[in-house]
């Protein structure tokens, strides 16, 4: 199992998770993240680096965040590959937290 980025790391976009993954299986957008289900190795580093706490093992995912699945495998595909930490977007702290933001996620 992999592990997801969900709906609370759009409009954020923090990279933390990014510099401590050994694989490289982040993917970035305009404004939010994925992981590669292929690429990740389940090692769990990234899960607790995330300041938004967007990052959950596919097994454990919250029953409203299940879109998320799918939605990390479309966009890795898609996107380029990130493998830096990069400053989060302006307005972060604003965004984290706030509910229903899947309809502000830029592909």
């Amino acid at each position: 199992m992999a592990f997801v980025v969900t709906e609370n790391c759009i409009k954020c976009k923090y990279t933390d998770c990014v510099e401590v993954c050994p694989v490289d299986c982040f993917y970035e957008g305009p404004n939010f993240l994925v992981i590669h289900p292929d690429e990740c190795i389940d090692c769990a580093l990234c899960e607790p680096e995330c300041p938004a706490e967007a990052i959950f093992e596919e097994d454990d995912l919250p029953s409203d965040q299940k879109q998320f699945i799918e939605l990390n495998a479309e966009l890795a595909e898609k996107w380029p590959n990130i493998s830096e930490k990069k400053d989060p977007l302006p307005d972060a702290t604003e965004w984290d937290g706030k509910s229903d933001k899947l309809k502000h996620l830029e592909k």
